[in-house]
């Protein structure tokens, strides 16, 4: 019986790959389009920006002087992580990424839907983090209050100046990505380098000289950790473009690994940097714009400047090429029947109409949440959707894919203490957060299983 109900599962995934395939090529989806070097630039120009200037203040507020250390362990678990989709990946590259992987794991059902609809929020909701970062970092060079409206007003123009690039079908985007991503990863590396120059940094500087860990607790370290995951959580666009990569069955691997590699290199060189030039308190009371401040004793009036041009390079490239990345995932789910979809008297392609969901649900957050608020979210779905996902490779395809049970395990159990930990922090710290994650998981999965039980008797 299990033999036969897989036998039904792959044949459904089969047919579903067969329709994806032809839809892709509708949507300028080109095999071999990307090389190994493009798949990095992808990577790493997603996970590097937007997520070091939003999250770095945010996790110093949980670990304190030990926070550049965080960043490892949140690598060393993201790599974990990326085993299962890695292993997935190679043997099966396809343009629907992490739905085709829970797909073949689960077949059409309520978990497959609900985890990629987990995995789509907690795109939408990195966005509307990126548009407040942008806001944030903007308002550095004006005489403007912290909390002043214009942070989220600047981030909702971010949105719709977004949603306007992307639904123009704009060129001009896809030939700049990859020297907008070189532009702000060299433009963080030269702050780190300078801000370790003028803070007089040595090797014997890698260790703090004193920490304050008898002020945290082991939990606060997790949490800290959680939030720290979501800055590598970006690979997950490598897989999404599977089908697009040269030789697939080894670049999609090598190009997930060499990403978070020099994410962690990056992020080190630059929390450190942070670490050395501003006390935790100080990084603590402008965690939502801690580099700006880390480069004004450096650098004075013309760091800020340049401090503030990186992070408005990565925030505007960042959040215009992750909306056409949700749209291009939510329309493959649609046409997959794993989510409902209404065209509202509205002409044009589904992917357009994503696009206004999208741009929609992620102006709602940016203006109702604050960064922290928004982080914490997105850490939620995102842990959630990661376990379901891991859980499916080891049960049903890791004799399939050659996978190794107890790294798939391991990297289950270590997302499953992470979020644990995490949930606990902010439930003695803003039980608002846990409530809100609570009914957004409960909502999305109730609403799919009611939707293919609808869909399945239609």
């Amino acid at each position: 019986m299990p033999s036969r109900t897989k036998s039904r599962r792959q044949a459904h995934v089969a047919l579903t790959e067969k329709k994806l395939i032809t839809k892709t090529k509708m949507d300028n989806y080109k095999k071999d389009s990307l090389t190994l070097k493009g798949a990095v630039a992808l990577g790493t120009g997603v996970m590097i920006g937007a997520g070091i200037f939003a999250l770095l203040g945010q996790v110093a507020e949980l670990s304190g002087t030990l926070f550049p250390y965080i960043f490892i362990i949140g690598a060393i678990i993201s790599s974990f992580s990326a085993y299962s989709y890695i292993k997935v990946s190679n043997a099966y590259p396809s343009a629907g990424g992490v739905a085709m992987i829970l797909m073949k794991a689960y077949g059409k059902t309520t978990l497959t839907a609900a985890a990629s609809v987990l995995m789509a929020l907690s795109m939408i909701i990195n966005e509307s983090l990126v548009a407040r970062t942008f806001g944030t970092y903007t308002l550095q060079l004006f005489d403007v209050e912290r909390n002043s409206f214009w942070v989220p007003a600047l981030g909702v123009a971010l949105l719709i100046l977004a949603y306007i690039i992307n639904v123009s079908g704009n060129k001009v985007i896809g030939k700049t990505s990859q020297v907008m991503a070189f532009i702000k990863i060299a433009g963080i590396i030269v702050f780190a380098i300078g801000g370790l120059w003028a803070a007089h940094f040595t090797l014997g500087d890698v260790l703090p000289a004193s920490t304050d860990a008898a002020n945290y607790s082991a939990a606060s370290y997790v949490g800290a950790i959680a939030l720290s995951i979501l800055a590598y959580k970006g690979f997950t666009t490598i897989t999404n473009s599977g089908g697009e990569i040269t030789e697939p069955h080894k670049n999609v691997g090598r190009s997930i690994i060499i990403s978070i590699f020099i994410c962690t290199v990056v992020y080190f060189l630059v929390a450190i940097a942070v670490n050395s030039s501003l006390s935790i308190s100080d990084i603590v009371k402008a965690k939502d714009y801690s580099l700006v401040e880390a480069a004004r004793p450096a650098f004075g009036k013309l760091g800020i400047y340049f401090t503030v041009g990186i992070a408005i390079v990565a925030t505007i490239s960042g959040v215009i090429a992750s909306i056409f990345a949700v749209s291009r995932m939510t329309a493959m789910l649609t046409d997959m029947e794993l989510v409902p979809h209404s065209h509202l008297g509205m002409s044009g392609s589904i992917q357009k109409h994503m696009l206004i969901y999208i741009v929609v649900i992620a102006i709602t957050l940016t203006i109702f949440f604050d960064l922290s608020r928004i982080a914490s979210i997105g850490a939620i779905f995102y842990l959630v959707m990661d376990m379901i996902v891991h859980w499916g490779v080891f049960k049903h395809l890791r004799k399939d894919v050659k996978a190794n049970g107890i790294i798939l395990i391991t990297a289950l159990l270590l997302d499953l203490l992470v979020l644990i930990a995490f949930l606990w922090v902010k439930a003695n710290s803003d039980i608002f957060v846990v409530i809100v994650s609570a009914i957004g998981v409960i909502f999305v999965f109730a609403g799919e299983k009611w939707f293919l039980h609808w869909k399945k008797k239609e």
